[in-house]
């Protein structure tokens, strides 16, 4: 069984690299869960692909066959050709956060990238893609009731991030279209948190101006958060586990992935150390992120809010049924994990992406 992961050293990808280097070794695993290993004489191979190398002395980087690959050009996509080649199955996580001021350069990682990975799994014969959707590629949704993947997938129009992963979603429609004999799965996840991406998410989101020792380790009398910010989380490795089941059963179509409970005001004011919430106008805390951020005093720009306010609450229930899929920390857990990394500056030693803070 041999397995390509796009976009290895980051949050997702190196807990999946994790969670693959745990199935190596465990082949009677690999038939457990149902997959066909009768003409797999090789147990399970790993290559890798990200745009820097890791240290690959250390884990879960390790034992495994790295390319340094730029998804975003036409030189990455033939290196993804050669490099894609026998592959039964490829994980695309590959996508850009940053630089968010920059979305011409976030645009060419993010679409071209998944337009060329997706040209380059069809033209190396993979058996299967598997490529990271995100629950932002959902059109917006009052928060009433819980949506499942048939819901419409048209992205939030003012919040680039969003705009790029709808696009997205029209390559993965495409590309089903056009390759009918190659299974294709697309994952929507919530926020995908652990304590090894808090120097990470720090940096990309707050910057350093906004000082992370104090996040929800200061109490606070109240804290102002809109009645909609009603979302959904997951942690690293229950999303790498949903990506291994995923593979091993060559599953096709859309799944979404979160942890219970959703995340009210109430319960993201208790994790942050808040004593009470009060509601703020959606309006004005745009207002706020938007200034701050065209101040450069902070990383988020104000569609974020727009995503926090509009995106769906998920039904994860075919997640469930079709994968045997639970996740094994509640979405309390994951925040408060992602809290503590941030307050710390965790990270992951050896990777270009997740280095803690005091390699910064």
């Amino acid at each position: 069984m041999r397995i390509a992961v796009i976009g290895a050293t980051g949050n997702v990808g190196t807990a999946l690299l994790s969670r693959l280097r745990r199935a190596a070794v465990d082949r009677e695993a690999i038939q457990r869960s149902g997959y066909d290993t009768s003409e797999d004489t090789g147990g399970l191979s790993i290559t890798a692909i990200a745009r820097t190398v890791p240290d690959t002395t250390q884990e879960p980087y390790a034992g495994v066959d790295w390319h340094a690959i730029d998804v975003g050009t036409d030189e990455g996509r033939e290196a993804l050709t050669v490099a894609l080649a026998g592959m039964d199955a490829v994980v695309h996580l590959a996508w850009a956060i940053q630089p968010n001021r920059d979305e011409a350069a976030m645009r060419r990682t993010n679409v071209t990238g998944t337009a060329n990975a997706l040209r380059a799994a069809a033209g190396a014969g993979v058996g299967h893609v598997v490529c990271a959707s995100s629950v932002a590629a959902y059109s917006p949704a009052d928060k009433d009731g819980r949506k499942d993947e048939s819901w419409p997938t048209g992205g939030v129009g003012t919040s680039q991030y969003s705009r790029q992963k709808a696009d997205q979603e029209r390559l993965l429609d495409a590309f089903e279209q056009e390759h009918p004999e190659i299974p294709l799965a697309r994952l929507r996840p919530g926020l995908i948190f652990q304590d090894r991406a808090g120097s990470e998410v720090g940096r990309y989101f707050l910057g350093p101006l906004v000082p992370k020792v104090l996040l929800g380790g200061l109490r606070l009398p109240l804290i102002p958060i809109p009645a909609s910010f009603i979302f959904q989380a997951v942690h690293a490795e229950d999303i790498a586990e949903a990506y291994w089941r995923v593979v091993v059963r060559r599953a096709s179509g859309a799944f979404n992935i979160a942890a219970e409970p959703e995340l009210t005001p109430e319960r993201l004011a208790d994790l942050l150390g808040a004593r009470r919430v009060i509601g703020l106008p959606v309006g004005l805390l745009r207002w706020i992120v938007g200034t701050s951020w065209r101040l450069r005093i902070q990383r988020t720009d104000p569609g974020w809010i727009d995503l926090a306010a509009q995106s769906p609450v998920m039904d994860v229930s075919r997640a469930r049924t079709e994968l045997g899929w639970e996740a094994t920390r509640s979405s309390r857990e994951a925040v408060a994990q992602v809290l503590a990394g941030m307050r710390a500056g965790r990270g992951q030693g050896g990777s270009p992406k997740l280095y803690p803070r005091s390699e910064a």
